[in-house]
């Protein structure tokens, strides 16, 4: 609704000759002004005029100036904001002022029940609190003033010239009364009222009646600018609110929609944070945060947040936070206090949301399924201040009510039996109107075609596995005993000889052991001399002791066999110390990367694999490693060639990565019986193929020097020819057939 609004941005001046207030012009102002007092007491009787009817020109200046800054003061009142009571108190103050009047009242219109008494000054002195009559005369001299709509001077003690039946309308006080509707495009809002001094000329009363109405004027359009402004405030509050409902109830989703319901509710709400927990079975788990479109579960906010919504919820019952918890019930009390240490909120409410369909129960049916039926929880914060905003509560009660009839509505659509398949079906209704008929028939015959050919159409089916191009010839060199290596004579690449030197060690313990039967062997042979020379001695008679002779006989064999004993114990270490240098076992090239960085000044153990020697200039073969999950099919692909030929072979086809433009073909010679885990492919299977090496010749002149040891390849082995849809789709056949159709 919009109203005409006049300009009062000029300066006025109060001249009872020309009946109120004029504007300032440069022309000078006439002579004749109201007397004004500066006393701050409005009871102070105003000055009177100098002998003769001259006043003093300084005087009526000074008056003039006063009277101009109360009503340009009042000016800026009726455009501001502030309460009505503050501009009725202000607005009675500055009239009383600068009427220099004894008091007065605003009266405003309440519906129903006549005038209200919204500010007085002074009321008191006119003696209308003490006389019910005169109240009742009063009263209705206000009410024939509001209702003519006119201004009006009452003289003391004077009826207005009219009846109503024996009741007298007069003015009961002693004072002259001027009184001036307060006015709007909706008709009288309320009356000012001034209890003003009898006695003055009748040029001045009307001087006082013309300004108050004037200043009546400025109230009416401060009314007229605050309705506005209230319909523009309330306007805005509708349009907020069709919002708020139109993107509520848009989705079908519980995630959208608590999304929606934080964000557009917190706008309408006018807080600074709102929450929405939902309920997963026994669980509540926070959903959405207003202005976050993402967060952490895990974050201690949130964390304390899920546990106080829960606590709340469980009980069914509202919880409204405003720093007070001496009324609440131990649980909530802890779970608050956790939650507002952490974070500092001024203000909290945490508000059960119930299904919607709560509403239609019978009461004592509601109360059994009050807490079975709970939906979550919202959750509005003030982080700033706690002071509530004008219809913060009425907001919060609509967007509570439209949330849970939301969510709602989600939850039911999405607990629909096979909600998925009705989706899509709905969406194929689209499929089969008149124009899109050829066209979906078309793509169904071509779909059906392609399924058709995928079941029927045959073809070749391989399991695809790495491998690695190695000569025929190679061999692992092995440390034969314990030791620290001191010396490795050979480096990756290089080529070697049968029993060349490889690898040289130490061992301590070998030597300790050798020095020891060193020791031991001396000492046998010394006692085998002395033994000896002793028996040599009995023989010759120069001791004739049978006995002894006997016993040195003894000795002396016993000795001879320890020391055959341990010369061969010391030819046994000594074998193991010509086993610390290590040899090749066949001539060809060391394939091993960086030998002498792994085994340069390092123990080794017995039978630890040093190194490998292959043979370029040998036959070249593919080690293949199949995946042990495809075994199955290779193995059954083989059965299938033995009962048809007992010598027939699977196939191979594959490309070197250093050659990957040419196929080569080959054999399956051997398969590994045994699975073992190769490296990032997990458990595998080993087979050997062989190929003709004509064919690798082709690829390159001289397979020795152009061809790596151990270069990658990627084989096939066909196992048959299958349909061409289980070909394209074996790993996903695999899966269904190992992961659900086998649970079941």
């Amino acid at each position: 609704m919009h109203a005409q609004r006049r300009d009062f941005t000029n300066t006025f001046t109060y001249a009872p000759e020309t009946g109120g207030l004029t504007p300032v012009r440069k022309s000078s102002i006439r002579s004749g002004t109201l007397p004004v007092s500066t006393s701050s007491d409005p009871s102070q009787p105003a000055a009177a005029p100098p002998a003769g009817g001259a006043l003093d020109e300084e005087s009526v200046r000074r008056a003039k100036q006063e009277i101009q800054s109360l009503v340009q003061e009042v000016v800026e009142l009726a455009r501001s904001e502030i309460e009505p009571t503050e501009f009725y108190a202000a607005l009675m103050d500055k009239s009383v002022s600068a009427l220099a009047a004894i008091g007065g009242i605003v009266w405003t219109m309440a519906e129903g029940a006549g005038a209200k008494l919204e500010y007085q000054v002074n009321l008191q002195q006119t003696g209308l609190a003490e006389s019910q009559d005169a109240q009742l005369q009063h009263g209705r001299l206000l009410q024939q003033v509001m209702d003519r709509g006119e201004p009006a001077l009452i003289p003391p003690h004077s009826g207005a010239g009219e009846t109503e039946g024996a009741e007298m309308v007069a003015n009961p006080t002693a004072f002259l009364l001027v009184l001036a509707p307060i006015k709007t495009d909706q008709g009288v809002e309320g009356v000012v009222e001034i209890f003003q001094r009898a006695g003055a000329r009748p040029t001045t009363q009307r001087g006082y009646l013309r300004f108050l109405a004037q200043i009546c004027e400025l109230a009416g359009e401060y009314l007229k600018n605050r309705r506005l402004r209230h319909f523009a405030t309330k306007q805005s509050l509708w349009e907020q609110l069709e919002s708020f409902t139109a993107l509520v109830h848009q989705q079908l989703n519980s995630r959208e929609t608590a999304y929606t319901i934080a964000n557009e509710g917190r706008r309408l709400i006018g807080c600074d944070r709102v929450t929405v927990v939902l309920r997963q079975g026994t669980k509540y788990k926070v959903s959405a945060i207003s202005g976050q479109e993402t967060f952490d579960n895990r974050s201690n906010v949130v964390r304390l947040l899920r546990k106080l919504s829960t606590t709340v919820a469980r009980t069914g019952e509202d919880l409204w936070f405003d720093g007070d918890t001496s009324d609440l019930a131990p649980q909530i009390e802890k779970a608050v206090n956790a939650y507002v240490d952490e974070s500092h909120t001024k203000h909290l409410a945490v508000l059960p949301l119930h299904a919607a369909d709560l509403e239609e129960e019978k009461p004592g049916e509601r109360k059994k399924k009050r807490r079975v039926n709970i939906l979550g929880a919202i959750i509005i914060e003030q982080l700033v201040d706690s002071r509530q905003p004008e219809g913060m509560l009425q907001r919060i009660d609509v967007v509570r009510r439209h949330s849970a009839t939301a969510l709602t509505n989600a939850q039911v659509h999405e607990n629909l039996f096979l909600l998925p398949l009705w989706r899509m079906l709905g969406k194929t209704q689209v499929l089969v109107t008149a124009r899109n008929l050829p066209k979906t028939l078309l793509a169904l015959i071509a779909v059906t075609g392609a399924i058709l050919a995928m079941c029927l159409v045959p073809y070749d089916f391989n399991v695809i596995a790495d491998g690695k191009l190695l000569p025929e010839v190679r061999r692992d060199v092995f440390a034969a005993n314990d030791g620290k290596v001191t010396e490795v004579t050979v480096r990756h690449g290089d080529s070697v000889t049968a029993e060349q030197v490889l690898v040289r060690q130490r061992s301590l313990d070998l030597e300790e052991r050798m020095t020891q039967l060193d020791g031991q062997l001396a000492e046998a042979l010394e006692e085998i001399r002395s033994t000896a020379r002793q028996r040599q001695e009995v023989l010759a008679g120069v001791r004739d002791d049978d006995v002894e002779r006997a016993q040195l006989t003894g000795r002396l064999a016993q000795l001879k066999v320890r020391r055959q004993s341990l010369e061969k114990q010391r030819r046994l270490l000594e074998l193991k110390t010509a086993g610390l240098v290590v040899t090749s076992p066949i001539g060809g090239q060391v394939i091993t990367w960086k030998v002498q960085e792994l085994l340069q000044n390092r123990m080794v153990r017995k039978g630890q694999r040093l190194m490998e020697i292959a043979d370029p200039s040998s036959r070249w073969e593919l080690e293949i490693y199949v995946p042990e999950a495809k075994l199955g099919y290779v193995v059954e692909q083989q059965q299938q060639l033995h009962a048809e030929d007992p010598e027939a072979k699977l196939q191979v086809s594959f490309i070197l990565a250093t050659h990957s433009a040419v196929r080569l073909h080959g054999q399956v010679e051997e398969v590994n019986q045994n699975a073992e885990v190769e490296g990032d492919l997990g458990n595998t299977v080993r087979m050997r193929v062989s190929f003709p090496q004509e064919d690798l010749k082709k690829l390159v002149d001289d397979p020795t020097n152009d061809l790596k040891v151990g270069a990658d390849a990627k084989a096939k082995v066909l196992c048959g020819r299958r349909a061409i849809g289980f070909v394209w789709f074996c790993d996903l056949f695999e899966f269904v057939r190992s992961r659900i159709l086998f649970r079941f």
